[in-house]
């Protein structure tokens, strides 16, 4: 069976994650998984896999509505005998169904997260249901994103399949990690809060740093560290300035394979206005971080509220410090939860549950 994984391109993302994990985790050796990127150039992680030897193909996708992007989709799914087309997000699924159209070739279409606000139009209110007749699965990351198919995509709930993000285990190292607390004088914090995310509005960091800032006032030694680069490096590092707290908050600035930031942090922070299954917060669950988030898109189906971490109400600045800070102040709570963050990361966002789960929908005959 071959499987073509058609995308935007294989930069560093959360859909470009689940798509490495999907082909690296693969235990099916009678699948042939290869990528058909439709931006160019071709992102580090593509380049990573195209060292391991997987196929990846790439062709820049022009301005507007590309017909030569369907054409070259069809010739590549008939020149290579492809079985399954599974299309990342929406303008690969529309690209990729219409390619694929009157072909023995099956279309699989996975949404991984929404706009915020989010939005539709009558004109894709009226193609979708077209396009999912020519579809034969459809799936999302979290009930939330499939509430959003249906409300905003005019999809119906029946025809769309839930199936988590999942990652591998981190591999971290104590020397690494007691180096960046080294570098970034952590030794001597009471706590140390922290986040992995791009630095853009959706992420909400300006709520997060606020709340920080009221967490000081009772743990004046914690500290906050922000791993991550984007539009909003300058408006963050000018409220923090603002604010007088720039000795506790550290800006790394964008790192390729975090892990071991991770490793350093105590309480892994997520403030995101909207989301759909972070992949850093289950990198942080897979390691026993107690996690801090707002109820935004998937975050609450993968936080157990009381139970591996908080959820509190979108962009609610003074809710999110209580969290922070009562997790900070008591251990016996702060240890119950790192225990149970790894036990439902094994069970429910692994990289294995998540592979076992599509490998089903690749086998399906529908």
């Amino acid at each position: 069976m071959k499987v073509m994984h058609i995308t935007y391109d294989m930069r560093i993302g959360g859909t470009e994650m689940v798509i490495k994990n999907l082909i690296e985790g693969n235990i099916d050796t009678s699948i042939e998984m290869s990528i058909f990127c439709i931006e160019s150039p071709l992102g580090p992680w593509g380049q990573e896999l195209q060292s391991e030897g997987v196929s990846v193909t790439k062709k820049a996708r022009k301005p507007g509505f590309d017909k030569d992007i369907i054409k070259a989709i069809r010739r590549h799914i008939k020149d290579n005998n492809i079985d399954i087309v599974h299309c990342h997000q929406y303008t690969p699924w529309v690209y990729g169904t219409m390619a694929a159209a009157f072909t023995k070739t099956k279309v699989i279409f996975t949404e991984h997260g929404r706009f915020y606000p989010d939005s539709s139009s009558w004109k894709r209110k009226i193609v979708n249901p077209l396009l999912a007749l020519m579809t034969n699965h459809i799936t999302s990351i979290s009930e939330a994103t499939k509430q959003a198919l249906v409300t905003f995509e005019n999809l119906p709930s029946s025809r769309i399949k839930v199936i988590y993000n999942g990652i591998k285990s981190l591999h971290v190292e104590t020397n690494a990690i007691a180096d960046i607390k080294h570098e970034f004088n952590l030794e001597s914090a009471s706590v140390i809060f922290g986040t992995v995310a791009r630095l853009d509005p959706i992420k909400n960091q300006i709520m997060m740093i606020n709340a920080f800032s009221e967490v000081l006032k009772t743990l004046p030694t914690a500290k906050l560290l922000i791993v991550g680069d984007g539009e909003m490096w300058k408006n963050l590092h000018e409220l923090v300035e603002s604010l007088g707290i720039s000795s506790a908050v550290i800006f790394t600035g964008y790192i390729a394979k975090p892990a071991n930031y991770i490793g350093a942090i105590d309480i892994f922070l997520l403030s995101s206005l909207s989301e759909g299954t972070s992949m850093t917060l289950l990198e942080a669950m897979s390691l026993g971080k107690p996690c801090v988030v707002t109820d935004a898109g998937g975050n609450s189906e993968v936080i157990a509220h009381d139970s591996t971490g908080y959820v509190v109400e979108n962009d609610n600045e003074q809710d999110f410090a209580s969290a922070m800070l009562s997790l900070a102040t008591q251990n016996h709570v702060y240890e119950k939860f790192s225990t149970a963050s790894v036990e439902r990361w094994v069970k429910q966002f692994s990289c294995d549950v998540m592979n076992k789960q599509m490998l089903q929908v690749y086998k399906d005959d529908n």
